[in-house]
């Protein structure tokens, strides 16, 4: 029986592995979340936020997962006579739909074959033949290890379609990949802390345009808990709307200030390093599920050319070395495999882990 007292080193695309230091922050003692003390706190971690993400708008902490922002992008800024646009590469990007769905707006669908990029040339066809007022993409696809061009579709969309709102799942490229929000021209982004910024789950980090909160003004029924007007409101007391996770904030706060002082250039040259580092591995023993050209340098899904199988690995390596990878995700499960190359994991803890790897193989 596994040990949960004892968890395995995360090389899993999230949760990743959480180092020592960050822990001993999630224990510090608690604060009132209506006092000065924790204004303080939001206050210098929202502001360390706008500097690592390249924005002057508003930076929300929301105490939920990353899928919490989906829905609140949808039922914000979206209204109900309204079509959103749904790009589809992956298992992730699909689940806009979804959400969309849910929220009872409409929305159609762009699909490209798993693996493949969206490109700015493909959206600007569909969005040419169709009326729209939002569209959803996914910035690095974590069930393919896909980034997509991301900064080449922004500048379309803001030379051709400057009126359509932007929504961007940032998962597993926030921190990891750069990101300048406000040259983007983007309207929502955001992130769950358990990917690059390497913490715990239980906190997500959400970008919002001004022209997204202003749109949300006028849109009805946009619920309770995840209400931008009511996060805006909160932010200008340099508080949340509902009681926040205060410890993640605290180890959120004192990752920020890591990630600043490192300063952001060389955490994105530090991620692609690693990325190269895996993909090398990669491609001399099995190959890349996607090109190597949209390869992402925060997780690498690895084509499993050798009919290994995946399950088996990941469990003998962690009998042997209480570590584990991740399986490829929905309809690649055992097909491919995933390798997580972000966060605080290291050039070192990549060599340690496909050197166990190369063992069972040989």
């Amino acid at each position: 029986m596994t040990d949960w007292k004892n968890p395995p080193r995360l090389f899993i695309p999230g949760p990743v592995k959480v180092n020592d230091d960050v822990l001993q922050e999630l224990a510090r003692p608690t604060l009132g979340h209506r006092g000065k003390e924790y204004a303080q706190l939001h206050s210098e971690t929202v502001g360390m936020l706008k500097e690592i993400l390249f924005t002057n708008q508003n930076v929300f902490l929301s105490t939920s997962s990353a899928s919490g922002i989906w829905e609140a992008a949808i039922r914000n800024c979206v209204g109900f006579d309204e079509t959103v646009l749904s790009v589809c590469c992956g298992a992730f990007s699909d689940k806009w739909v979804t959400i969309v769905k849910n929220c009872g707006r409409a929305v159609e669908e762009l699909k490209v074959e798993w693996g493949r990029p969206t490109t700015a040339e493909m959206i600007d066809q569909r969005l040419a033949a169709g009326k729209y007022s939002a569209i959803t993409l996914v910035y690095n696809e974590t069930s393919t290890g896909l980034t997509n061009p991301v900064y080449e579709i922004s500048k379309m969309m803001k030379q051709k379609y400057p009126e359509i709102l932007i929504f961007v799942d940032s998962v597993s490229a926030m921190v990891g990949l750069p990101l300048h929000f406000d040259e983007l021209g983007w309207d929502v982004t955001f992130a769950s802390v358990q990917k690059a910024f390497a913490i715990p789950p239980g906190l997500a980090v959400a970008v919002v345009s001004s022209r997204a909160l202003e749109k949300s003004k006028d849109v009805p029924a946009r619920g309770y808990y995840f209400d931008f007007q009511q996060f805006a409101k909160s932010n200008e007391k340099n508080q949340t709307p509902t009681t926040p996770n205060i410890p993640h904030i605290m180890a959120l706060n004192y990752q920020c200030k890591k990630l600043l002082a490192e300063g952001m250039e060389n955490v994105w040259n530090r991620h692609r390093a690693m990325g190269d580092f895996v993909r090398s591995w990669a491609k001399e023993k099995f190959a890349l599920f996607c090109d190597d050209k949209y390869a992402s340098n925060t997780l690498t899904t690895v084509k499993n050319t050798r009919a290994v199988n995946v399950a088996e690995l990941i469990n003998t390596l962690q009998q042997k070395h209480n570590t584990i990878f991740g399986n490829g995700y929905g309809k690649l499960k055992e097909q491919t495999f995933r390798i997580a190359h972000m966060g605080d994991i290291s050039i070192e803890d990549l060599k340690e882990l496909l050197a166990w790897i190369d063992e069972e193989l040989d």
